[in-house]
């Protein structure tokens, strides 16, 4: 076997990763102090580190860490397990609340894809034990000696890696029996994960369970509309009998059944999910910094973009503009597929091809972000190609402007997303009725298809609960119009797609727009599409005079 060296990584496994963490071990140490606070008794939480996805053939993804591991321990490599125990484990070394399987060093690899570090260097990240993968396939034999074992859902989305090994200097390829996607057989195996899972009968089971005489209602109404998803849930038994009327008759039975169908099953798929959103919708003063970053360097872009912009670019060009600015200033991607659409491509939410080349005098929506050390902002213009707004675009857009002003004003703690999103709908359906587009209220949210806010982080739409506002959350507000071509109102008003889109700190003192420094109002960008860009002697040659 001393001949055997082991290859535990393709070509590609390391061709890329999430810019290293910029917070401290402390931070993440806290990170998992407060996650630990939150955890049942006798539980023990395992999360995965995200996949590595392909792109084509042997070529991947540049690698991007799962949010919620990141969040957790700020590290930055695959196919790794995060372990955190509620109540305290011993070993021989002592007693450890956590523990990080990782990727073994391998200096063949190395030399292809960087460093790994070995476990003393992990462990100075400030994890209470680190291990190599393979210690996982022993330790997680003994889960069932917990009440609960908290995890996500598991995604089909991992492919099963191949490795190399050398047997008398012959390369031969195979599986690796450490991957992610062995890692996750380990686990299934372990919790006696069925097969046959179903997410919605699940979750019916959960409320089933939950339920007693004060919230049997509610609860059954919550299993009802699991049904209405999913009529072959009706099929079984336990959830039937559930339903059954007089309801109080087969409560008891059936929550005695239940008890008895979920015997052999201690994994639990719903309170992981809840933890890290009352965590991650509040952010440390260290994320917020870093979200400040984020958000500047997306402020910067959408300037030059302004003064550059005119109607001979195309949307991919804008693209790119805003997207050079974000390198620049060392910020290593987008928080997510950047959104460039003129005029009735600006009509599609989540427009992503950016490819079309004849702007004209359209406006230009631009949704971009750029992606800092893992956070990401959200920051989003829309702009006449030409430099001036006509009569109607100027219309919409202050109905937009006012319909935001209003909602950042009213970002303020203990004010709900539910409440400033009402305000913000009723300016708009208001600005819509004065102008003959709608004649109700409520035909407004034909045009206004979204909602207002959303929380941002490690990812740009973050876990959240979305109730009350609360300090130290960074939020978007957002309100748009888009009237599509062929709407029923005049053609003059068709391909014009609006959103003004801000990230909003909310403190004790009141909300900090983050991203004030891009203008909002019609009048200042008109103003700054005055002036000179600092693009405009960066001419290329033509390409065909270079194409042999």
């Amino acid at each position: 076997m001393k001949n055997l060296i082991v290859l535990t990584l393709l070509l590609f496994f390391f061709s890329g990763h999430t810019q290293k963490s910029k917070l401290t071990a402390e931070h993440y140490q806290n990170a998992r102090k407060s996650f630990r606070q939150k955890m049942p008794d006798n539980s023990v939480a395992v999360l995965f580190s995200a996949p590595i996805r392909n792109l084509a053939n042997d070529v991947d993804y540049i690698y991007h860490q799962d949010p919620n591991f990141f969040y957790l321990t700020g590290w930055h490599q695959p196919h790794s397990v995060l372990m955190i125990y509620k109540n305290a484990q011993t070993d021989s070394g002592g007693v450890y609340h956590e523990k990080i399987y990782v990727p073994e060093r391998n200096d063949y690899m190395e030399m292809w894809n960087g460093k790994r570090y070995d476990l003393e260097e992990v462990k100075e990240l400030g994890f209470d034990r680190v291990a190599e993968r393979v210690d996982f396939k022993h330790d997680s034999q003994n889960l069932d000696r917990f009440d609960k074992v908290l995890m996500f859902e598991f995604k089909n989305d991992i492919r099963n890696q191949k490795t190399y090994v050398f047997r008398d200097n012959v390369r031969y390829k195979v599986d690796d029996p450490l991957d992610l996607f062995d890692l996750k057989a380990t686990f299934r195996e372990a919790i006696n994960f069925p097969n046959d899972f179903n997410r919605l009968a699940y979750t019916a089971y959960q409320r089933i369970m939950q339920a007693d005489e004060e919230n049997f209602e509610a609860f059954r109404d919550e299993v009802a509309y699991l049904v209405n998803q999913d009529s072959l849930l009706m099929e079984d038994e336990i959830i039937r009998d559930f339903l059954k009327e007089p309801a109080q008759d087969f409560y008891n039975e059936a929550k005695m059944k239940t008890a008895f169908a979920l015997r052999n099953y201690n994994f639990d798929i719903e309170t992981l999910a809840g933890i890290m959103a009352d965590l991650r919708e509040i952010k440390t003063k260290n994320e917020i910094d870093l979200l400040k970053k984020a958000v500047a360097i997306s402020v910067v872009g959408q300037i030059e973009v302004m003064k550059a912009m005119h109607p001979g670019m195309s949307e991919r060009e804008i693209q790119g503009i805003h997207e050079f600015v974000y390198r620049k200033y060392g910020a290593a991607d987008e928080g997510y597929p950047s959104i460039v659409g003129a005029g009735k491509n600006g009509c599609v939410l989540h427009y992503i091809e950016n490819d079309e080349e004849d702007l004209h005098n359209q406006l230009v929506l631009m949704d971009l972000g750029a992606e800092y050390y893992g956070y990401t902002a959200d920051v989003t213009r829309t702009i006449p190609a030409n430099g001036v707004f006509s009569a109607e675009q100027k219309a919409l857009y202050q109905i937009v402007y006012d319909s935001q002003e209003a909602a950042i004003n009213a970002s303020q703690e203990g004010n709900s997303f539910r409440s400033i999103y009402k305000l913000s709908y009723d300016i708009i359906a208001e600005g819509l009725q004065q102008l003959g587009i709608i004649n109700e209220a409520s035909e407004a949210r034909k045009y206004y298809p979204h909602g207002l806010s959303h929380h941002i982080g490690l990812d740009v739409h973050d876990p959240g609960n979305y109730g009350n506002l609360e300090a130290n959350m960074i939020i978007t507000i957002e309100p748009g119009i888009y009237i599509p071509e062929n709407s029923p109102c005049d053609p003059k008003w068709w391909n014009i797609g609006i959103r003004i889109e801000d990230d909003v700190l909310v403190t004790s003192e009141g909300p900090i727009n983050l991203s004030a420094g891009a203008p909002r109002d019609w009048e200042r960008i008109e103003a700054l599409m005055k002036e000179e860009s600092a693009l405009k002697d960066f001419i290329l040659p033509e390409i065909n005079s270079l194409i042999q």
